[in-house]
Order: C-alpha cells, then sequence, then structure tokens
C-alpha cells in the first residue's frame, strides 16, 4: 500500500487561520489529508492506446494538448499516493502538425476564429524523421488501431511515406522494429491505462462508410485504413494485449469506447442546410427530370417499388432543402436502366462535419453544378443508416469483449460509451460547469467535432479515477474543472 501526505490546505487557508485571535476558542485545525493507492502500485504507469491517449484535440497533436492528456492528469493524481514520473514524447510546440522530409504531412490545429474552426496558418516545426530518445509512459498513437498495437515496424520511419507505418509513433518508438506494446511492456509497468478499439470502427464511420466492413475476415493485413476489424480478430488481440500488459504483475484500468454516432463531427450539420428560393428550386428541379422519369420507368418495369421511387425522387422547393447525396444500399438500376443511386437526405442521415465547407460549393466554377444539390453528395461525405446499423453492431461487440476482458482480468472498468451517451443527449454538470456535445461552445469535445477538449479530458480523467478507486480502495482526489480550457487562442 502506496501512502504520501498530501500538501497541507493551510497554505490555502492561511489568511483564516491568521485572521483569527489568539484565544479564539473556534480556530480552524486543519488536518492532513493522506492519499493511498490501495491494493494498486502506482510507481510506473504506462499509458497505451490511439489519440485519445495521446492527448490529441482541435485536429492535431501539440504540446498543451498533451500536458492535458488523460494519462497525464491521472499520472499527476497517481504522485500523490506513490506514482512516479510520467514522460510524454511532446510536441516541442502548440502549432501542431507533422513533417516528414520537410515536407507537411498532418495540419496545425485548428482554432476558432470567432466564427468558425480554421486551421493555424504557421508552418509545422516537428519533423517525424527526428526520433526522440525514450522510454515514454505515454504509449498513445494517434491513428492506432487494436492490433497496430502488436505490430512490429509500426513505428518504422521509412514505412511512413507508404502507409506502413504511423508517423505519431515513428517520432518516438525505440527502434524500427519495434512495436506499441513491447516498447510499453519493457518499462516493467506496475499500473497500465488502456483505451483501444476506438479507431477499429472510427475511421469507417468519418469515412462515410466508404471503407469496408471486415467481419467475417480474419486477417488484418488485408484490410484499409477505414475498415471495420472483425470482432473476432478484436477480441483475440484485445485478450492479448490485456494478457501481455498483466504479465508483468500490474494492474491496469481499461475503458470502452463511445458510440461515435454521437459525437459532434456526425451531429453538427443538418440534412437540409440547402436555402433556395422558388425560382432557383425549380430550375434545379428541371435538371432532374429525366431521373425521376427514370425512376417511374423503373417502377412500370417491376424494378423497384413505388415507394422506393418515392423515397428517391428529387424534388427542390422554396425554402431549406435537405442536401441529394448517393445512397449504394439502393436498388442498383445502373446496369438495368443506367440510373444512378440518388435520394434526399433526411434526419436519419448523419452528414460529417467537414460536408460543412464542400455542400454548395461549385464544380469546374461552373455555377449550374452544385455540390450537394445539382451535384449528389459522394459516399464519403454521409453516413446512412445501414452504416450507422455496421457501426453500432461493430461498437457493440468490441465493447462486450472490453467488458469481459475486463472482469476476467481484475481490471478497472470506465463505461465511456454511457457517459459519453449522456453528455450528448442531456449534457452532463462537471463542477461549476456544463458539458454538452455541442461543437466549439459545448465544452466536452473540441474544434475537430471527435477529441475531448482539456476540460472534456479532465471530465474523462475523473471517471477514470472513479473506477479506480472503487476497484483497488484508492482515495486519488478528482481535478477541478476550472483548472482546463475548452478553447485554446491561435496566439498560444
Amino acid at each position: 500500500m502506496k501512502l504520501n501526505k498530501y500538501k497541507y490546505l493551510i497554505l490555502l487557508l492561511a489568511g483564516v487561520v491568521v485572521g483569527c485571535s489568539s484565544d479564539d476558542d473556534n480556530e480552524m485545525i486543519v488536518e492532513p489529508v493522506e492519499y493511498t493507492s490501495g491494493s494498486a502500485d502506482f510507481s510506473t504507469y504506462v499509458a497505451i492506446g490511439n489519440s485519445l491517449t495521446a492527448g490529441y484535440t482541435d485536429g492535431a497533436l501539440f504540446r498543451a494538448g498533451q500536458l492535458n492528456s488523460i494519462p497525464n492528469i491521472l499520472a499527476q493524481q497517481f504522485e500523490l499516493a506513490g506514482g512516479g514520473e510520467f514522460v510524454q514524447p511532446l510536441i516541442p510546440d502548440n502549432i501542431g502538425g507533422l513533417l516528414l522530409g520537410g515536407n507537411v504531412i498532418a495540419e496545425p490545429r485548428l482554432y476558432f476564429n470567432g466564427s468558425a474552426p480554421v486551421r493555424r496558418s504557421a508552418t509545422p516545426t516537428t519533423e517525424v524523421s527526428t526520433r526522440l530518445a525514450g522510454p515514454f509512459n505515454n504509449m498513445g498513437v494517434p491513428g492506432a488501431k487494436s492490433f497496430h498495437l502488436m505490430a512490429q515496424g509500426y513505428g518504422n520511419v521509412a514505412g511512413v511515406a507508404t502507409g506502413q507505418a504511423n508517423p505519431y509513433f515513428a517520432r518516438f518508438a525505440s527502434s524500427n522494429a519495434a512495436s506499441m506494446l513491447g516498447d510499453a511492456i519493457s518499462q516493467e509497468p506496475t499500473f497500465f491505462s488502456l483505451w483501444i478499439g476506438n479507431n477499429d470502427v472510427l475511421s469507417y464511420a468519418t469515412s462515410g462508410g466508404a471503407g469496408v466492413n471486415q467481419a467475417g475476415n480474419t486477417n488484418p493485413a488485408t484490410y484499409g485504413s477505414d475498415d471495420i476489424t472483425d470482432p473476432t480478430v478484436f477480441a483475440q488481440v484485445y485478450a492479448g494485449i490485456v494478457a501481455t500488459l498483466k504479465s508483468t504483475g500490474a494492474d491496469g484500468v481499461v475503458a470502452n469506447i463511445p458510440n461515435v454516432m454521437t459525437i459532434p463531427y456526425f451531429t453538427t450539420v443538418p440534412h437540409n442546410p440547402v436555402p433556395l428560393d422558388a425560382a432557383t428550386a425549380g430550375a434545379v428541379n428541371q435538371g432532374f427530370l429525366q431521373y425521376n422519369g427514370g425512376l417511374q420507368l423503373a417502377v412500370q418495369n417491376n424494378l423497384i417499388s413505388a415507394e422506393e421511387a418515392a423515397k428517391r425522387t428529387i424534388s427542390f422547393a422554396a425554402g431549406q432543402n435537405a442536401v441529394v447525396i448517393e445512397d449504394e444500399s439502393l436498388t442498383n438500376l445502373s446496369t438495368s436502366i443506367g440510373l444512378p443511386s440518388y435520394r434526399h437526405a433526411t434526419a436519419q442521415d448523419l452528414i460529417v462535419l467537414p460536408a460543412s465547407s464542400f455542400i454548395g460549393t461549385v464544380v469546374g466554377g461552373n455555377p449550374q453544378l452544385i455540390n450537394g444539390v445539382s451535384v449528389p453528395l459522394g459516399d464519403k461525405w454521409v453516413l446512412t443508416p445501414s452504416e450507422q446499423a455496421e457501426v453500432l453492431a461493430a461498437t457493440t461487440a468490441f465493447n462486450q469483449t472490453i467488458k469481459t476482458v475486463a472482469e476476467a482480468n481484475g481490471l478497472a472498468f470506465v463505461d465511456a460509451n454511457s457517459i459519453l451517451n449522456q453528455v450528448a443527449v442531456t449534457g452532463l454538470a462537471f463542477d461549476e460547469f456544463s458539458l454538452n456535445a455541442r461543437l466549439v461552445f459545448g465544452g466536452a469535445f473540441s474544434l475537430d467535432g471527435v477529441h475531448p477538449t482539456s476540460r472534456g479530458k479532465a471530465f474523462l480523467a475523473n471517471k477514470f479515477i472513479e473506477a479506480i478507486n472503487a476497484k483497488f480502495g484508492s482515495n486519488l482526489p478528482p481535478v477541478k474543472a476550472a483548472g482546463y480550457t475548452t478553447l485554446y487562442p491561435a496566439s498560444m
């Protein structure tokens, strides 16, 4: 059992105590607070995971975001009960972004310019090929999927340009042949945190379902970057990761993955953002007369039902209009009568955040070719209900694995799925502040619509602390919301 005396609260209350008269029978006596790790040992803490572990926020990895990473917040609290030094592979500035051979391969961070999130105009300074000397306690690597944690060579600089390696890991891997898990376990952790699996489904969702659902394919070497991981692969890999982390006798805490469809990346852009007057609506409708006529021909030839034809009919009117999208789940009429799979978006479709700057733009300078109006949005801009069902099924399967493995190995468990669902549906209180899932001003999610703000990370760190205290009998204190911002200034 690790014990450590906390800083006396007398320092905070000195004015009150000094101000009391010497003969005051009610003089305040402040006792020191003694913190314990319970049955856990925080002396060597290693965190492993993806961007949620690394401290990625506002669309980039940068120093301030890393300093407010969930593991770094946890490590600061662990110090109160015997925790040791916690070293992170820090970016040298707050610009964010990456260079490879002097070329920009990851953009600088976002900031709010008063109207919308925009990228900093500065050039990144972090060169991937300049490898940092470790070891590092924070093994969070943006973009990492579950099976990447075991992959040797995932940090090989030579493989970055071809997509065979990860640039974030390349800057601090112990060698070109190293694996994330190998570098983590080499430190012989006494305690670990593991939050992985989000990217095994998130990349499919953020690509608008443009990837492949690999359910049934148990060979990750054949997966694309935007594919959903097979649940059997995930289960085997996850169990193996935990077994390896526990091989040193370490205790730990794990978190499941949120329902990504509740984050601002999918809830900010409405399905009907197109304002038209009657004349413009009529002109656009003229362009779809042949398409709509083709739908009726398909009905007459029993190729589709009248109900599907109605669903696919394109019709604009004065006022707010739904965008036009391509939907591969519709009956394929391209080979039979040469008709594409178009329809209006509905409230059940999720339009991805980057579409906000794409809808309404013109193609090739032609004012009659308007993206989302006369030119349907492609697959990557919309997550349709059928694609959402695939995301939800995978998330449910992954989370069942995480909970089962946590229980079997005596680990603390954080139900991040339920927590972030509450943030999205009702909002939650964090000290004197409220957190909800609105972009920019909701407080929980950063400007990229996916990753938490610093205050959001502090809130989640407290949930990790609650789970650790409950499982191991520690009494670590929570952090305070006021110490963590939600918006970083442009000039920082």
